[in-house]
């Protein structure tokens, strides 16, 4: 092992770039020689790599977004795609490949691996935390610390002008995120995929919080679960009451990274350059317990963590 190649796929996620950083220094630190691929797999099958030195990963730890940049990749979805992918590895001599991304970056490696026997490692990077095998993925903390702030702000208004706010935070088919804003925020109410939702039960809470003499209420909803405009307009109906929309959008992805996933992105990055020197491929670096592991990226692939999710659901309804 030489030379190895970085990327990062799919969505952006805040400590991609600590991540970056960690696996240039430290792979050099190493007597190796780091390439990185712009664009994601997208940069594999144009053939977009450069050569990454120490000088490229100044000032880069607290800086939200990737300098390698992300991009979704047809191609590569197709096996004359990934056959490009991994002629162009070849033709750069690459000996080993780690990709910072989601689910969909893994399904990824895994078939480059698998159709080619190209010695990869995945790092989970998404605000989603829809990854199994790993407690926690890169982004997943700022992304909930930054929801919150503005949820913060949201229960303010809600408070002073005694309104129902329906707040829709990112997720796609996941309510991780959702579940832990909700929780960290005091909301009196989530909606998740994992739970089938009923909008009579909603407005029945909603009464009888009214009764108990409640003047706010905040929903969260994860955006793969159902369309916040749509649940506000359910509720005004059914309850003849003012209801305020907030789609917090592509905020939850930006911005400077928190400590936590700073650390924790410098330490993946590490462990993912020590498991190619080791030979340990089609692996995925995760955190159990606050340990670091490595395990089979078919777990992140296939397995889900609607058990955990679920917990959080429990655990809400039981403060309401």
């Amino acid at each position: 092992m030489k030379r190895i190649c970085v990327l990062t796929s799919g969505g952006d996620a805040p400590g991609m770039n600590a991540a970056i950083r960690s696996i240039v220094k430290y792979g050099i630190y190493k007597n190796l020689e780091i390439y990185g691929a712009i664009g994601g797999f997208n940069g594999l099958v144009k053939n977009k790599l450069i050569k990454l030195d120490v000088h490229d990963t100044v000032r880069i730890i607290n800086g939200g977004g990737t300098i390698l940049e992300t991009l979704r990749c047809n191609e590569f979805r197709q096996k004359k795609g990934r056959k490009i992918a991994f002629e162009t590895l070849k033709s750069h001599k690459i000996d080993g490949l780690i990709v910072i991304g989601g689910d969909g970056s893994f399904r990824g490696i895994k078939d480059l691996k698998k159709e080619w026997k190209f010695p990869c490692v995945g790092i989970p990077a998404t605000i989603d935390n829809d990854i199994a095998g790993t407690d926690m993925s890169i982004g997943t903390d700022t992304a909930i610390n930054t929801a919150l702030c503005a949820i913060d702000k949201i229960r303010d208004t809600s408070l002073s002008m005694t309104r129902v706010f329906v707040v829709e935070v990112m997720g796609r088919r996941s309510g991780y995120l959702a579940s832990q804003v909700a929780l960290a925020s005091a909301a009196e109410e989530m909606i998740i995929p994992e739970i089938k939702y009923d909008p009579h039960k909603l407005c029945a809470h909603i009464k009888e919080g009214r009764i108990r003499g409640k003047t706010s209420w905040i929903i969260i909803v994860a955006e793969g679960a159902a369309s916040a405009n749509s649940i506000a307009k359910q509720i005004s109906k059914q309850m003849s009451m003012e209801v305020r929309v907030a789609v917090l959008g592509h905020i939850q992805r930006g911005g400077s990274p928190t400590a936590f996933d700073r650390v924790l992105a410098t330490k993946m990055g590490i462990v993912a350059v020590k498991a190619l020197l080791k030979s340990d491929y089609g692996v995925a670096v995760g955190i159990k317990q606050r340990k670091l592991v490595t395990y089979d990226i078919s777990k992140a692939v296939f397995e889900s963590k609607k058990d955990t999710i679920k917990d959080s659901y429990k655990l809400l309804k039981t403060l309401l």
